[in-house]
């Protein structure tokens, strides 16, 4: 099943946003085994097999979570901040993909132990752009630790 062999959890509550970053990822064909949620309490019910994907074995973490910061019901910086102090999910890299271009929002999420922030382009090839090389980096390029060890 998909939850059990996710590669990438998007999380973004923009459904426009969404389909652009699954449109970038499928052209790449680096979207077959992404999971989409649009809001916190979703991401961290997936991430720690909780709620509606208390079935998914927990061993079988994304490879990177893309996550927005400005979410309903738990913003990103509140999942980011648990993701990163359970011992379970604190490896799994983590890039901020959001509209937000403030200070206080980089400088946070960078405390909290994010791995790459990046602004949302305006533009929607820029977008799709940005959202392909992502993939290609942290599922092809990148090295990352082996997690629960």
């Amino acid at each position: 099943m998909l939850i059990n062999n996710a590669e990438i959890l998007l999380v973004e509550d923009n459904p426009t946003d969404a389909e652009l970053a699954m449109l970038a990822l499928k052209e790449r064909n680096l979207a077959n085994k992404l999971v989409w949620v649009k809001d916190g309490a979703e991401a961290l019910d997936f991430l720690f097999a909780t709620g509606a994907y208390a079935s998914r074995k927990t061993e079988h973490a994304p490879k990177v979570v893309l996550l927005d910061l400005r979410l309903p019901k738990i913003d990103g910086l509140e999942v980011l901040r648990r993701l990163k102090a359970d011992e379970r999910t604190k490896k799994i890299p983590v890039v901020v993909l959001t509209s937000s271009k403030e200070d206080p929002d980089v400088k946070a999420s960078y405390d909290l132990g994010v791995n790459s922030y990046i602004s949302k382009p305006v533009d929607f090839d820029e977008f799709t752009r940005v959202v392909a090389e992502l993939g290609l980096y942290w599922l092809l390029i990148n090295r990352p630790p082996t997690l629960g060890k």
